[in-house]
């Protein structure tokens, strides 16, 4: 024997051979058919996701749904969909790779709506060099027939230069005097960061709830070191630069015929632990009533919760107060108080919050854990009559007081009458520690307060304008954890009260903020109002400057 194998053994090593490779091919087939199956069934879960957060944004279109459970739910929404989303295309990409290992299997592709790039944005022109010779005879003969681009969206990062400003200094040959131009205005002592950088710094700290020491660090990796103590420096300074805004802004604000009012926590850092201070948050917002008056934001900050700080953030103003029922307010509707006892509106959103808690079956659940769950009809009713008294408001939002009035006499009285005869006929059929009961006399004894609207087309049905400007401190906190000083919270409310104000007249803060400090110091005090948000906003010239 030579040790060689037969034909007959080689023919059946050959099929088998062949028979393992089509077992690998089919292997390979059911694989990409798998995947293929996977990036299906994820596909048209990011579909349905998306087509029921359509719906409910369009419900909230529709119907004006403006309650903080419905925010909560279109924010659960829009995370579930992106989570399905990125799901989807990370099967889809699996499957494609799948697929390109076989012969028979396509990959499966996601329809995609055609996207379009803003067409403000600049356009690079990036040429693929095409061969100079066919590839099939190497003629180099060619003719253009067209071409095919892809737009790709593309981000550069932020390029950080220095200005030198130099100013030249010369003698009089003939008398010898030296002449130089006058320093031109810098926005901090010692010109050490300019305009746009300075309002980056205070945006990102104080709008995006970035602490200097993180912006510092990302600075630092694109090659900009720059001392805490620099950064922190520059920020003092620019508060006082600002502080003549500050003041216009608050001087709108309190000649309001009404105000929002309401509080958040905000830790402050102490020896050892963190207190737990306050931000108090007053808004002016006639729109609803058809005032023309621009909105405004106004923040304080406080060590604690006494009543004293309302009464001295507000002891210039007179006229409405809309608020919850917090009773460091009281001293605001004393008949002595100069220059006058404030009106007291209370929220009915809050009311309705209570009602619907005890009506409201997951969070029952939730709260509860295991124990047996009770839904009250009563709360359940209460909340059906506050919707139809909100159905009513809704339909006259933006329109002047009288009209407001009129309506409200005409339809809101009767409703309003009737819940108020319902609650007290159920309130005396409840024991007094009933969970209902206590949300009912919480309405019952001041109810005055929460019918001041029916009298006043000025007064608005809920506080939630007040509510929405103190929301974004609230997601800060889980950024910045606390503040480490009085000053420090002094200085944040300050700078909410800026960012705040220009959010709600519909201004970028970040280019109003640039702009303001480049003009602040060469524009006349006459004028200074000019650079307040809503007229820059109006103003075409200081756009375009920033």
């Amino acid at each position: 024997m030579t040790g060689e194998p037969s034909d007959q053994l080689r023919e059946e090593l050959a099929r088998a051979r062949e028979a393992a490779a089509t077992a690998v091919a089919r292997a390979l087939e059911v694989e990409a058919e798998l995947a293929n199956t996977r990036a299906e069934n994820s596909d048209l879960l990011a579909r349905n996701a998306l087509l029921e957060l359509q719906a409910e944004k369009m419900r909230r279109a529709l119907y004006g749904t403006r309650s903080e459970r419905s925010e909560r739910l279109i924010d659960q929404m829009e995370l579930a969909f992106t989570e399905l989303e990125e799901t989807a295309a990370e099967d889809e990409r699996l499957a494609q790779i799948a697929a390109a290992r076989t012969t028979t299997v396509q990959g499966f592709a996601r329809k995609r709506t055609p996207r379009s790039f803003p067409d403000h944005l600049p356009r690079e022109r990036v040429v693929v060099p095409a061969p100079d010779h066919c590839p099939c005879c190497g003629s180099g003969d060619l003719s253009k027939l067209g071409e095919d681009v892809t737009s790709t969206l593309e981000k550069v990062p932020a390029r950080m230069k220095v200005i030198e400003t130099v100013r030249e200094r010369f003698s009089c040959r003939n008398c010898e005097t030296i002449t130089q131009p006058p320093a031109p205005f810098h926005v901090t002592p010692r010109g050490m960061f300019g305009p746009q950088l300075l309002a980056s710094i205070l945006f990102d700290k104080y709008g995006m709830h970035q602490p200097l020491n993180r912006q510092r660090d990302r600075y630092a990796r694109e090659g900009v070191e720059i001392a805490l103590s620099t950064m922190a420096d520059q920020v003092g300074a620019a508060m006082v630069a600002l502080k003549p805004l500050h003041m216009l802004m608050e001087a709108h604000g309190l000649a309001a015929e009404r105000l929002h009012g309401d509080d958040t926590t905000i830790p402050v850092q102490a020896r050892g632990k963190t207190d737990t201070g306050r931000i108090w948050g007053y808004v002016r917002d006639d729109e609803p009533f058809g005032g023309d008056a621009p909105p405004v934001a106004l923040f304080y900050y406080s060590r604690d919760r006494e009543g004293r700080h309302p009464q001295a953030h507000l002891a210039n103003y007179s006229g409405i107060l809309q608020a919850d029922a917090y009773a460091g307010y009281n001293e605001l509707f004393k008949p002595g108080r100069k220059p006058g006892p404030l009106t007291r509106a209370l929220c009915w959103a809050h009311a309705r919050r209570y009602f619907f808690e005890l009506a409201d079956i997951a969070a029952l659940t939730k709260r509860r854990g295991k124990k047996r769950v009770v839904i009250s009809p009563l709360a359940l009713e209460a909340v059906q009559r506050i919707d139809r008294i909100f159905d009513i408001e809704r339909a006259i939002n933006g329109r002047s007081h009288a009209d407001r009035f009129a309506v409200r006499q005409e339809l809101a009285v009767p409703a309003v009458a009737e819940f108020e005869a319902w609650m007290r006929e159920r309130r005396a059929a409840l024991s007094r520690h009933d969970e209902v009961g206590k949300v009912m006399d919480y309405m019952l004894k001041d109810w005055s307060a929460f019918a001041a609207f029916l009298d006043d087309g000025r007064i608005c049905l809920t506080n939630n304008a007040a509510e929405r400007a103190l929301r974004g401190i609230a997601l800060g906190r889980k950024s910045w954890l606390f503040v480490g000083s009085d000053r420090g919270g002094e200085r944040a409310a300050f700078m909410y009260t800026m960012i705040g104000t220009a959010k709600l007249n519909d201004v970028d803060p970040l280019a109003w903020l640039a702009d303001a400090l480049g003009q602040i110091a060469d524009i006349p005090q006459s004028r200074l109002h000019e650079l307040l948000p809503w007229n820059w906003k109006a103003s075409p010239q200081l756009r375009q400057a920033a």
